[in-house]
């Protein structure tokens, strides 16, 4: 009991804390506006016939393979530069790279725009994360962590009817411009309104662990593996949706843009309800390590389970998307806890760049799962028919989730406060190991 009260803290959280996750949560959903318009863009219309599906998986890979490369220093370099600072250069980047989307005529062309914005984009978690840890105490990050990750699946909810309308009454060039200008305003708002609280201010300054020490941890390698095989399940649900129902059930943009929000309004309830039951049972006494292992567990069988049951289940539109936003409502329950195990584990001054290291294997996954489903659309929608093509995939994803779950809940290690990264930034000289 003892030990537990000293994991809530002893420092009264501060009521700004809600704003600045606020902001944190506002940028998420934007990062999702310009991830997501692109594909629903090109699922239908003009955009469409320049972009077959083995190019749309190809494009796809090259924002994965941005976001992998990126991940690698993004988290590094947001810790060194500071929240403010490391924040507002992501938003900056990406809202750029979205803007010149609306100059590309050529698939390659879009590859690299969309290159460009994975490598801004990556930064959004990280920054994100040092954020809640800044401001929030560890039995309140896993509700934090679920209030800004329910930006991803709000911006997935506001992306199919804003870009259908956008699209049809203005074209998808002016579309790109006026999601940038959002980007902007974001920019100048946080600029002005963030700072670090007095009571994180050392710990966020504290010596910065050096990206290769914190690679040889059992929980950084493993946390990283998971992610390889997690994460691409959400960017299968948010990637290829829309092609989905205009391959299998034919709808065109206008009713993607009223039916295609359903599955992400399950999902947003997942972020909050994934970081609400850790909190609650943590709350009932279970250890906070337990409680967020608890959680993943449910959350990813949820998440691997829906989609395996979706060659059986589907039959209708309706029960596509119902099955979408299961799956989804999985990943995010699932994302609200993890996204809290870096401060659990590492000291602050090293929680985005844990993060960072980890969706390198989110960019990793996603560039390779991308490629292959674009892969066997092409190779078995000619065959089979696209409704066993993407049979196919649910099943894999399905696989795939089960697997990185499996590596978190076995193989990654108790979340606990890793004894020599902590005694390494409170040392004047490197702790060396025995």
């Amino acid at each position: 009991m003892e030990n537990q009260i000293g994991l809530l803290g002893d420092v009264k959280p501060l009521k700004m804390r809600w704003v600045m996750v606020s902001l944190a949560f506002l940028a998420t959903v934007l990062n999702y506006v310009h991830r997501l318009s692109f594909n629903y863009l090109s699922a239908d219309g003009d955009l469409r016939k320049l972009i077959p599906d083995d190019a749309f998986g190809y494009i796809g890979t090259a924002f994965f393979v941005a976001y992998m490369l990126s991940n690698a220093f993004s988290g590094f370099v947001i810790d060194k530069l500071g929240t403010r600072v490391g924040y507002a250069l992501c938003m900056a980047f990406w809202t750029s790279a979205g803007l010149v989307h609306a100059f590309a005529v050529t698939p390659l062309q879009f590859g690299i725009c969309r290159f460009f914005l994975g490598i801004g984009e990556a930064g959004n978690w990280p920054a994100a994360i040092k954020l809640t840890t800044e401001w929030f105490p560890p039995n309140e990050r896993s509700t934090a962590s679920g209030i800004f990750n329910s930006g991803s699946a709000l911006g997935a909810v506001i992306v199919p009817p804003m870009v259908a309308y956008l699209g049809v009454e203005y074209g998808w060039q002016a579309t790109f411009v006026i999601l940038a200008v959002f980007g902007y305003l974001w920019l100048a708002i946080f600029w002005f309104t963030y700072y670090t609280p007095e009571q994180s201010v050392k710990e966020a300054k504290a010596r910065i662990i050096p990206p290769l020490k914190l690679l040889k941890t059992r929980f950084v390698i493993m946390f990283t593996l998971s992610k390889t095989f997690m994460d691409p399940v959400w960017y299968f649900v948010t990637f290829w949706i829309g092609r989905y129902l205009v391959d299998v059930h034919h709808w065109d943009l206008k009713q993607i843009g009223w039916y295609a929000t359903i599955p992400f309004i399950i999902a947003d309830v997942g972020n909050l309800v994934g970081g609400y039951f850790t909190q609650y049972i943590i709350k009932r006494g279970v250890p906070i390590p337990k409680a967020r292992k608890i959680a993943v567990a449910i959350a990813g069988s949820i998440m691997g389970v829906s989609l395996l049951l979706g060659p059986i289940v589907i039959t209708t539109p309706l029960s596509a998307l119902l099955i979408f936003g299961m799956a989804g409502f999985g990943y995010t329950a699932y994302t609200a806890n993890s996204l809290a195990f870096p401060a659990d584990v590492v000291p602050k001054s090293a929680a985005a760049s844990v993060w960072g290291l980890a969706c390198v294997g989110t960019g990793l996954g996603g560039a390779l799962f991308q490629s292959l489903s674009g892969l066997v659309l092409k190779s078995y929608s000619g065959t089979l028919g696209y409704a066993a093509a993407y049979n196919i995939l649910f099943i894999g994803f399905g696989v795939v989730a089960l697997i990185g779950l499996l590596i978190m809940m076995f193989f990654m290690g108790p979340l606990v406060k890793n004894k020599e990264l902590h005694q390494y930034v409170e040392a004047d000289v490197p702790v060396l190991q025995a």
